[in-house]
């Protein structure tokens, strides 16, 4: 009989603070540990070992899922969606492409709670393009970097918002206009509080196709395995330079690196720029073709 292996609760009775608390008890995976772990259940599908893998990525879920608060959805459920996606990436990860499950994972993690967030916020379906959905999830912020608080956007805002996030800028005045709208219920009564017919009884399915579903994670799958192509044109030093500057959860310093590699912080940040202009133009070439 096989193991169960369960997670924290995560339930309104249980409370956000004691989840997180719970989470925050999970031990941090070394490289090694991480790799030994991911070999175990992509090769021998050992539960325990996937189990492990979570766990000590939930805090990776609960930080990423605070940046969607914004929104108006309940943080649990967001979180439960991140968890979602930490699992398939768990599912799906290849340790021997040589990066940290974080790094991969964080893909899973916000497309599993940005996918939730469209589905709920709005009765209209909110995008179906990667367009769309960038205009969505960057429209307030951009909207609070220009000092635009409130109101309609200006004609001058509009095209900036519209060059910046590549969509027209009629796509920029109607969903800011959305944002802005009042939402109603879709158990509302529609017609009078006599007529016992609700809202959502009038709303075709919307649910997601799978052709739309599966081209963003093409997309994504695309961009991860052009970087992971481009980091082999790197040398040893500077490949694991940007995993340490750029790739990981908790960066490394220049300090750090100048002492593990004896050179001056100034030289390591010469490397890692100079490993990011060759990334660049590995990537850039690889697109073209």
């Amino acid at each position: 009989m096989s193991k169960v292996l369960a997670l924290p609760v995560l339930a309104p009775d249980a409370g956000l603070t004691r989840y997180i608390e719970e989470v925050n008890k999970f031990p941090f995976l070394t490289e090694e540990e991480e790799y030994r772990l991911a070999l175990a259940w992509s090769k021998e599908q050992d539960v325990e070992a996937a189990h492990k893998l979570v766990t000590s990525h939930l805090r990776l879920v609960v930080k990423i899922a605070m940046g969607f608060k914004g929104y108006g959805m309940s943080l649990l459920d967001l979180i439960s969606e991140g968890n979602i996606g930490l699992m398939h990436a768990v599912k799906k990860f290849q340790p021997e492409k040589g990066f940290r499950l974080s790094t991969y994972a964080m893909w899973w993690i916000k497309a599993s709670i940005q996918e939730y967030v469209l589905k709920s916020w709005s009765l209209v379906k909110m995008g179906t393009t990667a367009a769309q959905k960038k205009l969505f999830f960057n429209l307030k912020r951009i909207r609070n970097r220009i000092g635009r608080h409130d109101g309609d956007l200006y004609p001058n805002e509009v095209k900036l918002i519209a060059n910046e996030l590549d969509v027209e800028e009629s796509e920029v005045v109607e969903m800011d206009r959305r944002l802005a709208g009042h939402e109603y219920s879709l158990n509302g009564i529609y017609g009078g509080d006599d007529s016992g017919d609700e809202w959502i009884d009038f709303l075709e399915d919307e649910r997601a196709n799978h052709g739309e579903i599966l081209a963003i994670e093409q997309d994504k799958s695309q961009k991860l395995l052009l970087l992971e192509n481009a980091m082999g044109n790197l040398n040893d030093r500077e490949r694991d330079i940007i995993k340490q500057r750029q790739l990981s959860e908790n960066p490394a310093t220049l300090d750090d690196l100048s002492k593990i590699y004896k050179i001056s912080k100034e030289r390591v940040r010469q490397i890692e720029e100079r490993a990011l202009e060759k990334l660049q133009a590995s990537v850039l070439k690889s697109a073209k073709i």
